[in-house]
């Protein structure tokens, strides 16, 4: 898979010294290759210094990147001095990539304030800031106002950019699959697909009638089915989970990667009860948290903006992502509180999954129609949460994403489980009630709320709430 693709504008300004932009854009390029980060940038000999100044200078940068337009996941602007404002933005503008923009300006030296290493970066920040909001292009900025490429500041910085751009590009192309109808009891997961197809993600359904149906044409026999037992019996501890049931799973397995790679589909939501235990006789969940494992993530009870939300932290910490109840308080602890789901969490958030029955669905359902639930015990380490939702009275996408972290704390339960500590939760939880949010939260095993805030903001344009 190939790493991330970034345009480079060496901004210029001709009255400072040359050495300066031919030291700087050298050190990006070290710095790019040290994160494996291709670049895309002119050579050296293709404008004076490689870098962008005048009118001329913004064609020719500009027509580089469009050639390139498929290639490229985002764009940094570098100021080894003042740079030109004006050729910043007119190569953005020419080059029509749509895609981040992140400015970075070099720092003076204040023992070497003099003409030949004085470089006015930090002003000339300003300017081509003040000239991509005049033009409409929005864009990121590094965590210091001027850092030297060769800082770990700087490093994390086009770490957390990648991320956003990850995200970005993701979403505004995302593929989604919506499988059955949402349970009648869950107004709650309704949403609009105007909004998010208005957004770049698109919604493509399948009724369960129609998996059910091509399910029963594949035989207990089959190869492909024989393979996708052995996959499951590889993924989790299935020995108290009968052979027809296990058979069941594979089946609808491999009916939905079918349905998925017909239609180019990046993630689903699935109708996961009560029809499918009524009348195929098995959870989803196993097969649901299999596909998550593998970054094709499903969530729950036809929940599109929550499996959204998953894609979405998926593109940013290029890990696993799953879906959760806010289910229970934890004790009396103001700021802990257990995440829950019957459940379908990825293997990568459960060390010790095994394959069980659904024990609260099982008590209407019959527990003999729900083999397919897996359960396991999240270990401590970073959270990030985030949900995302179709705010159809205000025409609006909103979303809220935050940090904490998963605690070993005691818990006894079933299902996929974790304790959850969040700083000031409660005001969390009176911000997710006041504005409507749903139950559902996605997580990530994983810190990367500034990513995911900055995607959602300032490139998708959606509202944001950052909890901390």
């Amino acid at each position: 898979m190939p790493g991330p693709r970034l345009a480079v504008v060496v901004g210029n300004r001709d009255f400072f010294p040359d050495r300066l932009v031919t030291e700087g854009r050298a050190d990006i390029l070290a710095v790019f290759g040290e994160l494996g980060i291709e670049p895309v940038i002119l050579g050296e000999q293709e404008t004076k210094l490689g870098a962008v100044e005048t009118w001329a200078h913004a064609k020719r940068c500009a027509d580089l990147f469009r050639s390139n337009r498929d290639r490229i996941d985002g764009v940094l602007v570098t100021l080894p001095n003042f740079g030109d404002e004006k050729g910043v933005a007119d190569t953005l503008q020419l080059s029509e990539l749509n895609v981040p923009v992140l400015v970075q300006a070099y720092p003076d030296d204040l023992g070497q304030f003099t003409v030949e290493r004085r470089r006015d970066a930090f002003c000339g920040k300003v300017s081509v800031c003040n000239n991509l909001r005049q033009y409409g292009i929005p864009f990121s900025l590094t965590e210091l106002h001027t850092v030297h490429p060769a800082t770990e500041s700087f490093k994390n910085d086009l770490r957390q950019f990648v991320s956003v751009c990850r995200a970005v590009n993701g979403l505004r192309r995302a593929r989604l699959g919506a499988v059955g109808a949402r349970p009648n009891a869950f107004n709650t997961t309704r949403y609009s697909e105007k909004l998010l197809q208005a957004a770049g993600v698109s919604v493509s359904t399948l009724d369960l009638s129609e998996v059910f149906g091509r399910a029963a044409k594949m035989g207990d026999g089959d190869a492909r089915v024989k393979g996708k037992l052995d996959q499951i019996g590889v993924y989790a501890d299935a020995s108290k989970v009968p052979p027809a049931a296990l058979a069941r799973m594979a089946k609808l397995a491999l009916v939905l990667e079918d349905w998925m790679e017909q239609y180019g589909l990046h993630a689903t939501a699935l109708q996961c009860w009560t029809s499918i235990q009524e009348h195929y006789g098995v959870n989803a969940c196993t097969i649901m948290s299999m596909m998550s494992e593998r970054l094709m993530p499903s969530a729950c009870e036809v929940d599109i903006t929550g499996v959204t939300a998953m894609y979405a932290l998926q593109l940013a910490s290029g890990r696993p992502s799953a879906l959760v109840d806010w289910n229970n308080n934890y004790g009396d602890d103001p700021n802990k509180c257990v995440f829950f789901h019957c459940g379908n969490w990825a293997k990568s958030f459960l060390p010790d999954i095994a394959i069980r029955t659904a024990e609260i669905l099982g008590t209407t359902l019959g527990e003999e129609n729900t083999y397919g639930a897996v359960a396991g015990r999240t270990p401590a380490g970073p959270v990030t949460f985030a949900r995302v939702t179709t705010d159809d009275r205000a025409a609006r996408i909103r979303t809220y994403v935050g940090e904490g972290r998963f605690t070993d704390d005691p818990l006894r339960t079933f299902g996929a489980r974790a304790v959850v500590e969040v700083p000031n939760l409660q005001k969390l939880m009176r911000h997710i009630c006041r504005n409507g949010f749903e139950h559902h939260a996605a997580m990530s095993g994983s810190h990367c709320a500034a990513a995911l805030a900055e995607a959602f903001e300032t490139y998708l344009n959606w509202d944001v709430y950052r909890h901390e």
